[in-house]
């Protein structure tokens, strides 16, 4: 199936901004409803507006190709290897909590690898995207939907082995991260929330993030997109094989996003 990535940027861009809009309005309210799903994991009204945003876009604009988002139970049973995937809003708990580090993510897998994609931390203002050559960029200006401002291209680090950044997780840190990142000389360690992680590589910010927990497909595929139009790659943590998607359940094994120069140590 041929894809019109011109048309697929502009709209995952558009709507990745409007469900920023409203996640907002949400946010800066005085109060919001807070409900716990089935796996036990928090979900907002604010999940659930931006996920019908989204999903309305993206069945309109592309109704070809299969669409999968965390927020639809139904669309987790599906199975191929070219889909349109969907976290309306990545890092729940970070929102709940008022951090600003979460995210909205839309990304394109084609042949179970994440060729298109927007990651946009609305509480931050930050917006990166793949444009439709598959070149990762950061968008700086107003961020009006139906106008993309000016752009800088992102290319990862050339990471110096002896002393690496390493971005990990604010929420999900444990002993067995802590003690893979032991194996590296590390010159310093920043958290983040969400899929900016991969975005902080995928700029340069950070050269390693290592993810020893559960994720599925729908929280990594955006930012997996961003990272390797940067220069990146996402690799499984047991045998460094590439990340693939579309896996059954669409669940995702631990894995490292680092920049290519980074001399991966075994798990």
């Amino acid at each position: 199936m041929a894809v019109d990535y011109e048309k697929l940027v502009a709209v995952m861009r558009r709507l990745a901004i409007e469900a920023g809009t409203k996640i907002m309005q949400i946010y800066d309210a005085d109060d919001f409803d807070v409900k716990v799903k089935s796996d036990d994991s928090p979900v907002t009204e604010a999940d659930e507006a931006a996920d019908a945003l989204i999903s309305a876009g993206l069945r309109a604009s592309f109704p070809d190709i299969m669409l999968v988002t965390e927020e639809q139970s139904a669309t987790h049973g599906t199975s191929g290897d070219t889909f349109l995937i969907v976290d309306p809003l990545d890092g729940t708990k970070e929102f709940i909590h008022r951090r600003g580090d979460f995210t909205v993510n839309i990304a394109l897998v084609e042949g179970g690898v994440p060729t298109r994609g927007v990651v946009y931390a609305p509480a931050k203002g930050r917006m990166f995207y793949t444009d439709a050559a598959g070149q990762s960029v950061e968008e700086t200006g107003d961020l009006a939907p139906d106008t993309p401002g000016p752009t800088t291209r992102m290319s990862v680090s050339n990471a110096d082995n002896d002393a690496l950044m390493v971005v990990a997780s604010k929420s999900h840190r444990d002993q067995a991260t802590d003690d893979y990142i032991g194996k590296y000389a590390v010159k310093d360690m920043k958290s983040a929330g969400s899929s900016l992680k991969f975005c902080l590589v995928a700029t340069g910010e950070a050269d390693l993030y290592p993810r020893l927990g559960r994720t599925m497909e729908w929280d990594t595929a955006a930012g997996h997109a961003v990272l390797s139009g940067a220069g990146g790659s996402v690799v499984r943590f047991d045998d460094l094989s590439p990340l693939t998607y579309g896996k059954d359940g669409y669940a995702n094994p631990f894995f490292i996003a680092h920049a290519p120069t980074v001399d991966l140590k075994d798990s």
